[in-house]
């Protein structure tokens, strides 16, 4: 019996003994007059044992049954061994068809020494920024280096998630951080949403030029500027305002999603067998469709701030590394030690040399020039123009040769043929002999 039956024990027999009234009794046990009378009469008709719960030693009906307890605890110490309890309970629900609540498992895996791999760490209170009211005005983008996926190499997940519904616009796999990472995250955003109002980053030299603090006020004063990265420059082109971040905590939205994922995404790379960069990248656009459903939040503003992208323009013009360069001889240029020609409709292109173009370098479009607006295609060449067509003309002297008949092959001709400074000789004597008979003419001329 319990210190509380005790006490409620004590109280009735106070009642039968009519030391205390009903209501007193009612009073003093928190009961209804009418529940004190039914005890009361218990009491006296079975003894004190009236008081202990009748349940008391029974097992309830809606208990889990022992065979489930045996196969949560098998399951999370075999298959499920890196999930967290929360994530756990989800994926038994979703694969195993084990219908059973959060806080039961965790009563279960701890009643069994059973901890979770993620510790809660006592919060330090801070004053949280308010989301902001659209979705789409402010996108925050980071990557995560980890061991994505479970007994392989650590590599990068760039990622984009919004800070007015939580919810995440693109997640992309690389060996490491990198430019093309955040053009590919940059290029899902604008393609399944639209081009957001400004990213919020982090002072990484891919966003911000090292010199971007190093201007002093006069410099400032006087107009100088540094110039843009070229992840700066890109987003320049597509009217999208960078917000840079001076500490992890100012994008504390994208900094807890790290941890989430890093939680969650090497458990589900385990469960449905992947083991590359490209399996998991491809796995990813069904994960976030999943995370959302789960995470995302209404925003205050049901109106989106998205942007649409003109339909003229290629997203892949913009979303590249733009490097200016010089024309050359045959419409050719030179680039990373290398020599391209500009290709239109599958033949070389005219261009003036020494004039400028924009040479436009992705993993998605390779290596194409911007000459005069126009986009080109390129073909590399194995040397300089110049110097090829010096070999060709080269080539085309050695084949030529005299005919059969020429008097150089004549050897009969080759005494009376004169030779070239006889030839000269020649001509210096009939010019003698024309201004001899000038010379003559006059006289005569002058004589009559």
């Amino acid at each position: 019996m319990t210190q509380n039956e005790i006490s409620r024990l004590r109280v009735i027999n106070q009642t039968i003994d009519k030391v205390i009234t009903n209501q007193e009794a009612a009073e003093l046990l928190n009961l209804s007059e009418r529940q004190v009378i039914r005890v009361k009469k218990g009491v006296v008709e079975e003894g004190p044992a009236f008081i202990i719960h009748k349940n008391r030693g029974r097992k309830p009906k809606h208990a889990t049954l022992d065979e489930t307890r045996e196969l949560i605890i098998e399951l999370k110490q075999t298959k499920y061994e890196e999930a967290n309890f929360n994530h756990f309970q989800e994926l038994i629900e979703e694969h195993e068809n084990i219908q059973i609540s959060y806080p039961t498992v965790y009563r279960i895996l701890t009643e069994a020494g059973i901890k979770s791999p993620k510790k809660h760490r006592k919060r330090k209170t801070h004053h949280r920024r308010k989301r902001k009211p659209q979705k789409g005005m402010l996108v925050q983008i980071d990557a995560s280096p980890h061991k994505w996926i479970i007994g392989s190499n650590s590599f990068d997940l760039h990622g984009a998630i919004d800070d007015a519904t939580g919810e995440i616009f693109a997640l992309h796999f690389t060996p490491n951080e990198c430019m093309e990472g955040y053009f590919e995250i940059v290029r899902q955003i604008i393609s399944n949403h639209g081009i957001p109002t400004s990213l919020y980053c982090d002072r990484h030299t891919i966003f911000i030029s090292p010199k971007d603090d190093k201007l002093s006020l006069e410099d400032q004063l006087e107009g100088k500027t540094v110039n843009l990265t070229q992840f700066g420059r890109a987003m320049d082109e597509l009217g999208i305002n960078i917000i840079k971040a001076y500490s992890p905590q100012a994008k504390g939205r994208i900094e807890r999603l790290w941890g989430t994922l890093q939680s969650r995404l090497p458990v589900e790379f385990k469960i449905h067998g992947i083991t590359t960069i490209e399996q998991a990248n491809t796995f990813l656009a069904e994960f976030i469709v999943k995370y959302n459903k789960k995470f995302g939040v209404v925003p205050e503003d049901d109106t989106p701030a998205f942007r649409s992208l003109d339909s003229n323009i290629d997203l892949n013009h913009i979303l590249c590394i733009k490097e200016e360069r010089t024309i050359i001889e045959g419409s050719a240029f030179s680039y990373g030690g290398r020599y391209y020609q500009l290709i239109k409709n599958n033949k070389k292109a005219s261009a003036l040399p020494k004039a400028k173009l924009t040479v436009l370098t992705s993993s998605k479009i390779g290596v194409r020039a911007m000459y005069s607006n126009v986009v080109y295609d390129t073909k590399q060449l194995e040397e300089r123009p110049k110097k090829a067509n010096f070999h060709q003309a080269k080539m085309k002297t050695n084949k030529s040769k005299p005919s059969k008949n020429h008097p150089w092959r004549n050897n009969s001709d080759k005494k009376t043929t004169p030779s070239f400074k006889e030839s000269l000789l020649y001509e210096k004597e009939d010019i003698e002999l024309d201004n001899i008979l000038k010379d003559l003419f006059n006289s005569t001329r002058a004589w009559v």
